[in-house]
């Protein structure tokens, strides 16, 4: 009988252990998913914003000079490889508020027919890419963590993938969008 129980307790113990790394091997699994899906929103967000920092840039409400930093910059950031996407993306921020900070910068784009619409274009763009950014770092974080834990680590829970990167970069709204 002591044979027999102590079987049973060894193999109850065994099922909920392997319940308990399954478990935890889906967690990695969904997290790893969710970071994916929150990269592809954060790209998206940069793309939008570069596409729409571009057609102000074509629109014809800004001057030469500030048009052509302008489109170079979005240019810039949606061509620029891995290593280069933060400093790219951290530029065209800095572009965009020194553009949207200008003096009568929002009297101009009044006076234009398309003026409201690209000022509300360019509001929203800025804060998802605001939003997508947090989301995304926010579920680098929570990845990291899951994976540095010693029972990920020591079964290699995550298999050879590398730990995420958080993306860092300057994307403080433009003054005259904040201050709505």
């Amino acid at each position: 009988m002591t044979t027999t129980v102590l079987i049973l307790v060894v193999g109850v113990l065994v099922v909920l252990t392997a319940v308990y790394i399954s478990w935890r091997a889906g967690r990695l699994d969904r997290l790893h998913i969710r970071l994916e899906t929150a990269q592809a929103a954060l790209d998206a967000a940069l793309l939008r914003r570069a596409a729409v920092c571009l057609e102000l840039a074509g629109s014809r409400i800004l001057d030469p000079a500030t048009s052509l930093v302008l489109a170079a910059s979005a240019h810039e950031a949606r061509t620029a490889g891995p290593d280069e996407r933060e400093h790219a993306e951290s530029d065209l921020s800095r572009t965009l508020r020194a553009v949207v900070d200008q003096e009568r910068f929002r009297e101009k784009l009044a006076e234009h027919p398309a003026g409201p619409a690209l000022l509300e274009e360019i509001d929203t763009a800025v804060a998802k890419v605001v939003y997508s950014r947090r989301f995304f770092n926010n579920a680098v974080g929570v990845t990291r963590t899951a994976q540095r834990r010693w029972l990920a680590r020591t079964l290699r829970l995550a298999g050879h993938t590398e730990y995420p990167r958080f993306f860092e970069i300057d994307d403080a709204p433009p003054v005259a969008l904040a201050a709505e």
